[in-house]
């Protein structure tokens, strides 16, 4: 069994604009990183389009049909301030989300153990009615609503350790008690959702962290408070929104991760995919703005992957 990596070229066709932290260049260094770290047994998968009715389960059409509206070759489309749209935008979107849930299907086929989706645009700000913050649709969110929908899975988790809280995700998520959503990310911190109070229907578990935490905040949230909660929960798949940008080294945010902290906190959720879910975990690219840092940090993130594939 095997650890997948989805991607496609048209996830560098999104071009926000030449100034913008969600530069095409982040997926550039991601494949980087993976070459460099040669690790071993990787399979590489093509990410798909998704199938556009599929993106209503988690979103209305007015939002689907505005997303995937023809724009020009020279054009940018505006959505709110920090989100924007080129000429290759919509492709890019439609196979972020189809990554993730072609990587659902061949975990659930047990072609592979768990899979990484290195695509962008991210997802995890995109709410039901509304893109925003970097995110078209929601790709993790879509992901879990097909697994249900395509494989009858009955209790499905996200974890998401990005520095800004998955408002979109935990909109998608906070009246469904068989939907589970965690998070660690910096508080205050755009978009102000995530405080520790807002936990749903029991299924919302938010560890807010300040400015200037690091690897001891980090992991002591997540081993005292999210993994205990994942574990209660006990979901049938595990999908994690992997944002790398509270490493130290990154600059939209003031949290102080180690490189090393994402292959503890992989490892870790990988014991508990292994544990409770046959090993089923799929992963996907969120926020990572350091070009280097993102490299080394998703370098680590799918060896721990790998390595919980081959035990």
């Amino acid at each position: 069994m095997t650890t997948a990596v989805y991607a496609h070229p048209a996830c560098l066709d999104h071009r926000p604009g030449r100034h913008h932290p969600e530069r095409p260049s982040r997926i550039a260094a991601v494949h980087e990183g993976l070459k460099e770290a040669g690790i071993a047994g990787l399979a590489r998968r093509e990410a798909p389009e998704i199938d556009p009715a599929l993106l209503h389960l988690m979103h209305p059409s007015a939002l689907v049909d505005r997303v995937l509206a023809p724009i020009g070759d020279d054009e940018r489309r505006w959505i709110d301030g920090d989100t924007v749209m080129s000429a290759g935008s919509a492709e890019a979107a439609l196979r972020a989300a189809g990554a993730v849930c072609a990587a659902i299907d061949s975990v659930m086929a047990g072609e592979i153990d768990n899979a990484f989706c290195a695509v962008r645009p991210p997802g995890h700000h995109a709410e039901p009615g509304r893109a925003m913050g970097f995110c078209l649709f929601n790709n993790v969110a879509v992901g879990a609503l097909y697994a249900r929908e395509k494989h009858g899975i009955g209790r499905i988790a996200v974890v998401d350790f990005d520095v800004h809280h998955g408002n979109g995700t935990q909109a998608a998520f906070e009246t469904d008690g068989d939907l589970f959503y965690a998070s660690t990310h910096q508080w205050p911190l755009y978009p102000g959702t995530g405080a520790a109070g807002e936990t749903g229907v029991g299924n919302i578990c938010n560890v807010p962290l300040a400015a200037g935490s690091g690897s001891i905040e980090f992991r002591r949230a997540m081993s005292e408070t999210v993994l205990p909660a994942l574990e209660a929960f006990r979901p049938e798949t595990i999908l994690v929104s992997a944002g790398f940008d509270a490493h130290k080294d990154d600059p939209l945010a003031g949290l102080k991760f180690r490189t090393e902290d994402y292959g503890w906190v992989t490892a870790r959720l990988a014991e508990i995919a292994a544990g409770l879910c046959s090993g089923r975990l799929v992963s996907a690219l969120e926020g990572g703005y350091d070009l280097s840092a993102l490299a080394d940090s998703v370098a680590v993130h799918v060896a721990a992957l790998a390595e919980a594939g081959r035990i």
